[in-house]
């Protein structure tokens, strides 16, 4: 087949409801180079801080709505993105996403290769 479809609720949440969401929709969408996470986090809410040295993937995040941070610990450098902004992170780059506004926040997250 030349394509797969999915919806964001095709996989479990990795994510519990209260903080928000993390859907990983690599799988669903039976990608091979591509990885394809939404992410939705409520005020306060924060994503695990990490680096991708490990899969060698440069990951794109893409805010949907609202305004994340972006803290780029090794730097001790923090990048805000409001709704429609996007920033590109080496795989070396260790990063944590924050959302310290008053509202939800929704991120698309791509990353390759892996």
């Amino acid at each position: 087949m030349g394509y797969d479809t999915a919806s964001k609720t095709d996989p479990e949440s990795v994510v519990p409801e209260e903080f928000g969401g993390m859907w990983f929709l690599k799988e669903e969408l039976e990608s091979d180079h591509v990885g394809f996470s939404i992410l939705e986090l409520e005020p306060g809410g924060k994503g695990k801080e990490h680096d991708e040295t490990h899969t060698d993937q440069e990951e794109i995040y893409y805010v949907v709505e609202g305004t994340a941070e972006i803290e780029l610990t090794d730097r001790d450098e923090t990048v805000t993105l409001a709704a429609d902004e996007l920033i590109r992170l080496d795989s070396e780059e260790s990063r944590q996403i924050f959302n310290r506004g008053d509202e939800r926040v929704k991120l698309v997250l791509v990353g390759a290769p892996l």
